[in-house]
């Protein structure tokens, strides 16, 4: 593979913002952000900016039929992603905004802050059936401008209050920030938190997921869930073949060495514009190894960059995919560590009051 000859855009994980095809807009260039600053002033380059937009949308709780996730209802209270993660499945989702799934997906980011209000009103429905609500499905719940919005601790508030089950994915330590309301759905078996740890190497993780928690600090929040009692889950995900896969024993054993007693792990996916994003990233980081890694991605998923398919795309097949599939087993056994399968708990729902007001008891 080529090194790519252009500046590395630092900090980002996307190095451009090409907009997809497949819709027919137009495509169009970075201008004035830093070429212009480089050729002009000859000077550093201007970092790229994050703005926020906030939306109003008419409802929160998306609902689907996939036969290859366990889950058929999901919130996310943001679209786009500060973490960055150049390997993100989601960034293809920016391209219904007319929106690069590159650096616009990481940078050009919304926010729902009406996203508990709708929730209780859907809850409050007469004809409402509970069952668990999965967030960080699309994009981050806890990535860093939750910080300012605090969107994720009022959606959960409404939970706890409706006695709701709710499943979250993330790859940062803010969870700890909400541990306290984790902590009581925990005894009313209500919640379960799946944590992603990729690598433990902090200078590869400042180039995957550049945003991100570093490996550290999530090891320690899936290490403080478990002493809260919560359920935790260490998700060793995406496994990218001679880019990660080499951690995939030693993040399990960290992982058991904390408590956490549930692992799994989930294969690298290049759906749509990843494909390209991606490869574009190996040419700056890694154009050493590059056609090694897609040689490897394409030998588990039926010779292309991705499979698209039901019942397929979440399962890789081939030599390479049973290997990794049989040293995780290994990892998991040595570590006296398996994958839990979290019964939350739907009888003790209860239909939210409306107009804002919680209960007191």
């Amino acid at each position: 593979m080529e090194r790519r000859l252009a500046p590395e855009i630092a900090g980002r994980g996307a190095q451009g913002s090409a907009v997809p095809t497949r819709f027919g807009l137009a495509t169009r260039e970075i201008d004035g952000d830093w070429r212009d600053h480089m050729e002009a002033l000859d000077g550093p380059p201007v970092k790229l900016r994050t703005t926020v937009t906030e939306e109003n949308p008419k409802t929160i709780l998306s609902f689907n039929t996939s036969p290859d996730i366990p889950f058929d209802r999901s919130i996310n209270a943001y679209r786009g992603c500060e973490h960055g993660c150049v390997y993100c499945f989601a960034r293809p989702t920016h391209a219904y905004h007319d929106l690069s799934p590159g650096l616009d997906f990481e940078t050009k980011l919304f926010a729902k802050p009406d996203a508990a209000r709708l929730l209780r009103e859907t809850l409050a429905k007469p004809r409402y059936r509970p069952k668990p609500i999965a967030m960080g499905t699309n994009t981050d719940p806890y990535q860093p401008i939750e910080r300012r919005y605090r969107i994720t601790r009022q959606v959960l508030e409404v939970c706890l209050d409706a006695r709701h089950p709710v499943t979250i994915t993330t790859k940062s330590d803010r969870v700890i920030d909400d541990l306290d309301i984790l902590a009581e759905m925990a005894r009313r078996r209500l919640v379960a938190v799946c944590v992603s740890v990729t690598t433990l190497d902090p200078k590869l993780s400042g180039k995957l997921e550049p945003r991100a928690a570093a490996p550290a600090k999530r090891l320690a929040a899936l290490g403080r869930l478990v002493e809260a009692g919560v359920p935790a889950h260490c998700s060793v995900a995406p496994i990218i073949p001679a880019i990660t896969d080499g951690f995939m024993e030693d993040i399990v054993a960290r992982a058991a060495a904390l408590g956490v007693r549930s692992a799994g792990w989930i294969p690298l996916r290049l759906p749509h514009e990843v494909a390209p994003l991606f490869l574009e990233w190996l040419s700056v980081h890694f154009p050493e190894r590059g056609d090694k890694v897609m040689g490897i991605v394409r030998s588990i998923r039926g010779g292309r960059d991705n499979d698209p398919d039901f019942f397929t795309r979440m399962k890789p097949s081939g030599v390479w995919a049973d290997l990794f599939r049989a040293r995780f087993a290994l990892a998991c056994k040595r570590a006296g560590i398996g994958k839990e399968r979290f019964e939350l708990d739907c009888t003790k729902f209860r239909p939210p009051e409306t107009g804002g007001q919680m209960r007191l008891l």
